[in-house]
C-alpha cells in the first residue's frame, strides 16, 4: 500500500504542475487570471458530477456545512494566490516557495490545535524560512510583490489543512472535494463577468484542463491518504518540484538558478524533518 500511496502522491504533484502550467500559459497568452480561476473550479464541478452521477443528490451532505464552506474559501484563496504567482514568475520558484506550507502548519497547530512543538521543529521552521529568503533574496533586486504570492498561498493552504484536520469526519472525502469545487466556482462566478475574454476552442480546452487536472490531483491525494499513513507518503509530495522544474524548462524555457535550488533544498530538508518528527511523536516519542 505504501508504494501505491507514494505513486498517487507523485501523480497528484504531476497533475498540480500541469494545472499551474496551463494557468501560466493562459495568463501569458492574455487571458485574465480571474477567468482562469473560474474555469479551474467550474470544470472541476462538471467533472465530479460527470464521474459520480449517482452521488449528486448527496454531494452536499455534511455535518458541518459552515466549516466546509470556510475550508473551501481557504482553498480558493490558495488557488488565487498561486495562479497570480505563476502568471508572473517561474513555476519552479513558485512551487519551491510554496513548500513552506508544512512549516506554517507547525505554527498554526500550536495556536489552533494546542499541540506542543519542541525546539527542534521550531529550528526546522526557521531553516525553512531561510530557504525562502535564499530564493527571493531581498536586497538583491529579486524580491518583488510576486514573490510574496506563493507565501500567501502557503498560509491559505496551511489554514486549509488545519480546518481539514478539525472536520475530517464531517463528510465523505468526495463531498469535501465537491464543496471545494462548488464554492470556488460560485465565488469566481461573481467576478468573472468583469474579466471575461471569450477563449478560442483550443484555449477553452486548456481552461477545461485546469479543472480536470486540479480535480484529478486532489482526488489522487485523497486516495493516497486513504490507503497509506500520511507521514509515510507525505515526503513524496516534493516530487512536484521535479515536475515543476522540467515543465517550466520544456514549456517556458525557465531554468532555475543555483539560489533557487539551494533555497528549495533548505525548505524541503526542513519540511522532511518536520514530517519525521511528527511521525515519531505520533508513535509516542516525547517532544524535543
Amino acid at each position: 500500500m505504501l508504494l501505491r500511496g507514494a505513486l498517487l502522491i507523485c501523480l497528484a504533484g504531476f497533475c498540480f504542475v500541469i494545472m499551474n502550467g496551463l494557468a501560466r500559459y493562459l495568463s501569458r497568452t492574455g487571458y485574465p487570471v480571474p477567468e482562469i480561476i473560474w474555469a479551474r473550479y467550474a470544470f472541476h464541478v462538471v467533472l465530479i458530477m460527470a464521474l459520480f452521477p449517482r452521488c449528486i443528490p448527496t454531494l452536499l451532505v455534511s455535518t458541518r456545512k459552515g466549516m466546509q464552506v470556510l475550508r473551501s474559501m481557504l482553498m480558493l484563496g490558495a488557488t488565487v494566490s498561486m495562479f497570480f504567482a505563476v502568471s508572473v514568475m517561474p513555476l519552479a520558484d513558485a512551487v519551491s516557495i510554496g513548500f513552506i506550507t508544512p512549516l506554517f502548519v507547525v505554527g498554526l497547530s500550536v495556536v489552533i490545535l494546542k499541540e506542543k512543538v519542541g525546539i527542534r521543529r521550531w529550528l526546522a521552521v526557521m531553516v525553512g524560512f531561510v530557504g525562502v529568503l535564499i530564493i527571493i533574496r531581498p536586497g538583491a533586486g529579486v524580491l518583488q510583490w510576486a514573490a510574496l504570492l506563493p507565501i500567501i498561498m502557503a498560509v491559505f493552504y496551511a489554514f486549509y489543512l488545519i480546518v481539514t484536520r478539525l472536520i475530517r469526519d464531517s463528510a465523505d472525502p468526495l463531498n469535501a472535494l465537491f464543496y471545494t469545487a462548488l464554492v470556488g466556482a460560485l465565488a469566481a462566478s461573481l467576478v468573472v463577468p468583469f474579466h471575461w475574454q471569450t477563449p478560442t476552442p483550443f484555449d477553452g480546452m486548456l481552461m477545461a484542463g485546469t479543472g480536470v487536472f486540479g480535480a484529478l490531483g486532489h482526488y489522487a491525494l485523497i486516495k493516497a491518504y486513504e490507503i497509506s499513513e500520511a507521514s509515510a507518503v507525505a515526503p513524496f509530495a516534493y516530487s512536484e518540484l521535479i515536475w515543476a522544474t522540467l515543465g517550466g524548462y520544456l514549456a517556458f524555457g525557465d531554468i532555475p538558478d543555483a539560489w533557487t535550488f539551494s533555497g528549495a533544498a533548505a525548505i524541503i530538508g526542513s519540511g522532511l524533518y518536520v514530517l519525521h518528527r511528527e511521525r515519531r511523536l505520533g508513535v509516542g516519542a516525547s517532544p524535543k
